[in-house]
């Protein structure tokens, strides 16, 4: 592989909304980005999905643990086959657990195998130096949604949403040049997004999610549980911060008592009231907010979004980036600064004390 200039890095990302696998080429050199290339998706199975959500919240050696990381290791191995070209990968695995008060995180899924697997260079175990250093090993994203402004040619500052299963949401002044130079990049998780959503629709209608917003759209917003939701102690620590998709579990069972719609339609309300909320802890109003990942697709999430802020939103394809492979994207991305030993994240993205740049390397030899 080529030390200096841009490569075809191929970065997978498993989000916590258990939905599948996202693969897409990118060619950068760790710094910028010259060019997007082909992406795929492959779908966890129901049975797949069964295994992944049984191990939720454990740690490695609980049981089901070891069996989930398997299913994460063929999935992402099937679908990276199915490109040629890439001379770096970028694994993230899934998250089944993350507390990073107690300095740890658990990403399943073991970068050698998966190299040894695709005879290629893998980078993976993205979270777990920037946690031992005292970081909140997330979001990760941040640095590359720096590239993305620039790639784009952006000339204001922008807010930069990811609704995956929990939401994170980077402020980017793409007129910096360097995303560690002071003011250039703030990150944190807002709250959880996607997830209780898809977690009541399966619970309550056997269904992976609230296709479209569509039942969320007929329910009716439980003011009082929004706002006691919004009184949980989270919500008062300063960025940089992070979250487990399970954190708010105990919280959301006041949801349990609505109709069907009426919870679907309160926690996606939450949803937009922690975005809302969150861009108190912006240096300045960006211009405009840009919204990836799976939420981007539910219509009363966008409306509602729309409603709560005082600035124009819009899905990511508004500059003609791909809202559903950014993830993915990212971590091809970064999986180029860990090889060149750049910087993956820092004080103003995980609260790490310095700028670290976080990962394995496993090579098929």
């Amino acid at each position: 592989m080529k030390e200096t200039g841009p490569i075809w890095a191929l970065g997978m990302m498993s989000g916590t909304s258990l939905d599948g696998v996202d693969a897409a080429m990118i060619l950068t050199d760790g710094i910028s980005i010259f060019e997007f290339g082909p992406h795929d998706y492959r779908p966890y199975s129901d049975g797949e999905r069964a295994v992944l959500h049984a191990a939720l919240g454990k740690w490695q050696g609980e049981g089901g643990v070891a069996e989930a990381a398997a299913v994460v290791e063929a999935a992402h191995v099937d679908l990276a086959s199915r490109f040629s070209g890439a001379d770096a990968i970028g694994f993230h695995g899934q998250t089944l657990a993350h507390d990073p008060a107690r300095g740890r995180t658990h990403q399943a899924g073991n970068g050698a195998l998966v190299s040894r697997a695709l005879r290629k260079p893998v980078v993976w175990d993205f979270r777990s130096a920037d946690v031992a250093m005292g970081g909140q090993g997330a979001p990760l994203v941040p640095f590359f949604h720096h590239a993305c402004a620039r790639f784009a040619s952006l000339d204001a500052p922008l807010a930069m949403l990811n609704l995956g299963g929990v939401g994170n949401i980077t402020y980017v002044d793409p007129r910096q040049s360097d995303p560690c130079a002071d003011g250039a990049v703030l990150a944190f998780d807002t709250g959880p997004a996607n997830a209780p959503v898809n977690d009541l629709m399966q619970a309550r209608r056997g269904l992976a999610q609230d296709d479209g917003g569509a039942l969320a759209l007929i329910g009716a917003v439980d003011q009082g549980i929004i706002q006691a939701f919004l009184r949980h102690s989270y919500f008062a620590r300063m960025p940089p911060k992070s979250l487990d998709r399970n954190e708010f579990s105990q919280s959301l069972n006041a949801l349990n008592d609505l109709s069907d719609a009426d919870a679907v339609a309160t926690a996606t309300a939450i949803a937009a009231a922690r975005v809302a909320a969150g861009m108190q802890h912006f240096p300045a109003l960006p211009a405009q907010m840009l919204v990836a990942g799976g939420g981007r697709h539910n219509a009363a999430m966008m409306a509602m979004l729309g409603d709560n802020l005082s600035i124009p939103v819009h899905p990511i394809e508004n500059i003609a980036l791909n809202g559903d492979m950014l993830e993915a994207q990212a971590f091809g991305y970064l999986a180029l600064r860990v090889m060149r030993g750049l910087p993956t994240s820092g004080p103003s993205t995980t609260g790490a004390p310095a700028y670290i740049s976080g990962g394995l390397i496993d090579r098929p030899d």
